[in-house]
């Protein structure tokens, strides 16, 4: 029969010796979600909505795995900010410093024309061999549960950046 130490557990002297464990860090992901305007943008509104709802689908996967979710929602309202995320259409949503779509397409966004009086182009986003004009909360959850699971390395270093002609319009027809 194994011999018992103090602590009532027979798994020996080194494993125990009375001495409490101390919690696992909990894993942190990233998501940010980058956009141009939630209060007339369709996209944007619609990415803002399928992003909490599939926050609150994978919740009990993240609280399970010890994952804990860092939302940032910012609002690339000028250049300089434009400039500052590396901004490259709206919306965008990285998680951990990498976009979840690889490849930038986009198509005229009527909301955001609306919004600065001229033809402005919006993302879109390609999932399973389909284009939204709203990434699915299908694809969003992909693209987090990919990071629970899987992590990803580091970001590639960011190249300089040059701001896209659509945004430049975008900006400018604001000012006017």
């Amino acid at each position: 029969m194994a011999k018992m130490n103090v602590s009532g557990c027979g798994c020996g002297p080194s494993c125990c010796n009375n001495q409490q464990a101390e919690p696992a860090k909990r894993k942190q992901i990233t998501i940010d979600f980058l956009y141009l305007d939630l209060s007339t943008c369709t996209r944007c509104q619609g990415t803002d909505m399928n992003l909490d709802g599939a926050l609150e689908e994978v919740a009990k996967v993240l609280d399970a795995t010890g994952t804990e979710v860092v939302l940032n929602k910012i609002n690339v309202a000028t250049p300089e900010l434009a400039e500052k995320y590396q901004f490259l259409s709206s919306p965008t949503i990285r998680v951990n410093g990498r976009d979840i779509q690889l490849e930038v397409t986009e198509n005229n966004c009527e909301s955001c024309g609306v919004l600065c009086g001229t033809e402005v182009d919006c993302r879109t986003w390609s999932y399973q061999g389909v284009d939204y004009d709203v990434p699915p909360k299908a694809m969003l959850i992909d693209a987090i549960l990919r990071e629970v699971y899987g992590g990803s390395p580091p970001a590639p270093k960011a190249k300089a950046y040059v701001m896209p002609e659509n945004l430049k319009r975008f900006y400018a027809a604001l000012k006017e």
